[in-house]
């Protein structure tokens, strides 16, 4: 695979196509098997609230990984990303009914670098509240 996007067509302030990932309960257990990381904070209400938890929360790692398919899904190769890093400012809280949560990511060039590269800030919102801080990437385009 090669990123679709070219690096001349691209400018300081280009919106990335936005993107809403629901997440469940169902979709916490599923993650919890793939990642061996079955802390009872993702899975059982009861200790999420004993700990001091609103309710069952998103694995971290599982809400930085929704947020970047953002720009994987615009530049058309996950092998594109050479850099990305964020800060866990708030939990994805995941009721246990037919909604969930929602996890909400907005992004946009921020700077263009050398070698075809750029830097993508993305924004991750969940129930109205800043859930990444710090989001960037680095992308290698075409």
């Amino acid at each position: 695979m090669a990123a679709q996007i070219q690096y001349a067509d691209v400018e300081v302030g280009t919106e990335l196509p936005a993107a809403s990932f629901p997440v469940t309960r169902a979709t916490l257990v599923q993650y919890a098997g793939a990642s061996g990381d079955f802390n009872p904070i993702h899975w059982n209400e009861k200790f999420a609230k004993e700990v001091g938890l609103p309710d069952v929360i998103a694995h971290g790692m599982f809400t930085m990984a929704e947020a970047i398919r953002v720009v994987t899904d615009w530049v058309g190769d996950p092998g594109a990303v050479v850099e990305y890093g964020v800060r866990f400012t708030k939990p994805v809280v995941v009721s246990n009914d037919d909604q969930g949560g929602l996890i909400e990511v907005t992004a946009k060039v921020a700077v263009k670098l050398d070698d075809n590269r750029v830097r993508v800030d993305l924004t991750a919102m969940s129930a109205g509240q800043k859930v990444l801080g710090m989001s960037r990437a680095v992308v290698e385009l075409a």
